[in-house]
Protein backbone atom coordinates (compact mmCIF):
# COMPACT_ATOMS: atom_id res chain seq x y z
CA UNK A 1 0.00 0.00 0.00
CA UNK A 2 1.02 3.42 -1.14
CA UNK A 3 -0.31 6.66 0.18
CA UNK A 4 -0.17 10.39 -0.68
CA UNK A 5 -1.02 13.59 1.40
CA UNK A 6 -2.87 16.76 -0.35
CA UNK A 7 -4.28 20.23 0.86
CA UNK A 8 -7.44 20.94 -0.75
CA UNK A 9 -6.80 24.26 -2.86
CA UNK A 10 -9.98 24.45 -4.54
CA UNK A 11 -12.10 27.36 -3.62
CA UNK A 12 -14.95 25.47 -3.55
CA UNK A 13 -13.34 22.14 -2.10
CA UNK A 14 -13.74 19.07 -3.02
CA UNK A 15 -17.24 19.58 -5.17
CA UNK A 16 -18.70 17.19 -7.48
CA UNK A 17 -16.56 18.31 -10.57
CA UNK A 18 -13.48 17.49 -9.17
CA UNK A 19 -14.33 14.57 -7.05
CA UNK A 20 -15.79 13.25 -10.63
CA UNK A 21 -12.57 13.50 -12.28
CA UNK A 22 -10.74 11.61 -9.64
CA UNK A 23 -13.63 8.65 -9.65
CA UNK A 24 -13.34 8.63 -13.53
CA UNK A 25 -9.30 8.51 -12.77
CA UNK A 26 -9.67 6.00 -9.92
CA UNK A 27 -12.04 3.84 -11.81
CA UNK A 28 -9.51 3.17 -14.33
CA UNK A 29 -7.05 0.96 -12.34
CA UNK A 30 -7.55 -2.58 -10.59
CA UNK A 31 -5.81 -1.22 -7.11
CA UNK A 32 -8.26 -0.16 -4.19
CA UNK A 33 -7.60 3.30 -3.87
CA UNK A 34 -9.10 5.07 -0.98
CA UNK A 35 -9.51 8.38 0.54
CA UNK A 36 -8.88 9.15 4.30
CA UNK A 37 -10.24 12.39 5.82
CA UNK A 38 -11.03 13.20 9.45
CA UNK A 39 -10.38 8.78 10.33
CA UNK A 40 -13.12 8.65 7.54
CA UNK A 41 -12.26 6.27 4.84
CA UNK A 42 -14.20 6.33 1.45
CA UNK A 43 -13.47 4.85 -1.89
CA UNK A 44 -12.22 6.59 -4.58
CA UNK A 45 -13.95 4.71 -6.81
CA UNK A 46 -17.40 6.23 -5.74
CA UNK A 47 -18.41 9.84 -6.17
CA UNK A 48 -21.08 9.55 -3.41
CA UNK A 49 -18.70 8.55 -1.21
CA UNK A 50 -16.57 11.47 -1.82
CA UNK A 51 -19.27 14.20 -1.70
CA UNK A 52 -20.56 12.94 1.59
CA UNK A 53 -17.58 14.00 3.15
CA UNK A 54 -18.06 17.89 2.89
CA UNK A 55 -14.67 17.99 1.71
CA UNK A 56 -13.92 22.69 2.36
CA UNK A 57 -10.87 24.30 1.14
CA UNK A 58 -8.22 23.87 2.85
CA UNK A 59 -8.43 20.92 4.38
CA UNK A 60 -6.25 17.95 4.28
CA UNK A 61 -6.85 14.70 2.52
CA UNK A 62 -4.88 11.45 2.32
CA UNK A 63 -5.46 8.95 -0.99
CA UNK A 64 -3.87 5.14 -0.63
CA UNK A 65 -3.69 2.63 -3.29
CA UNK A 66 -3.00 -0.83 -2.98
CA UNK A 67 -2.80 -3.82 -5.78
CA UNK A 68 -0.60 -4.66 -8.80
CA UNK A 69 -0.97 -0.78 -10.28
CA UNK A 70 -0.82 0.89 -7.19
CA UNK A 71 2.01 3.89 -8.33
CA UNK A 72 0.27 4.03 -11.50
CA UNK A 73 -3.20 4.89 -9.92
CA UNK A 74 -1.53 7.45 -7.13
CA UNK A 75 0.33 9.08 -10.13
CA UNK A 76 -2.66 9.58 -12.02
CA UNK A 77 -4.37 10.94 -9.49
CA UNK A 78 -1.49 13.26 -8.20
CA UNK A 79 -1.68 14.97 -12.32
CA UNK A 80 -5.39 15.38 -11.96
CA UNK A 81 -4.92 17.05 -9.00
CA UNK A 82 -2.54 19.10 -10.12
CA UNK A 83 -3.87 20.02 -13.12
CA UNK A 84 -7.25 20.82 -12.61
CA UNK A 85 -6.54 22.98 -9.41
CA UNK A 86 -7.89 20.84 -6.60
CA UNK A 87 -5.20 20.66 -4.39
CA UNK A 88 -1.56 20.47 -3.77
CA UNK A 89 0.73 17.60 -2.34
CA UNK A 90 1.43 18.27 1.71
CA UNK A 91 4.47 19.46 2.65
CA UNK A 92 5.97 18.62 5.58
CA UNK A 93 5.69 21.26 8.58
CA UNK A 94 1.80 22.13 7.30
CA UNK A 95 -1.03 21.26 9.89
CA UNK A 96 -2.33 18.13 9.28
CA UNK A 97 -5.91 17.57 9.42
CA UNK A 98 -6.84 13.87 8.08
Amino acid sequence: MIEKTFTITDKLGLHARPAGSLVKTANQFSSETFLVYKQKQVSLKSIIGIMTLGIKPGETVKITAAGEDEMDVLESITTVIDIEGIGVEYQSGEKMTC
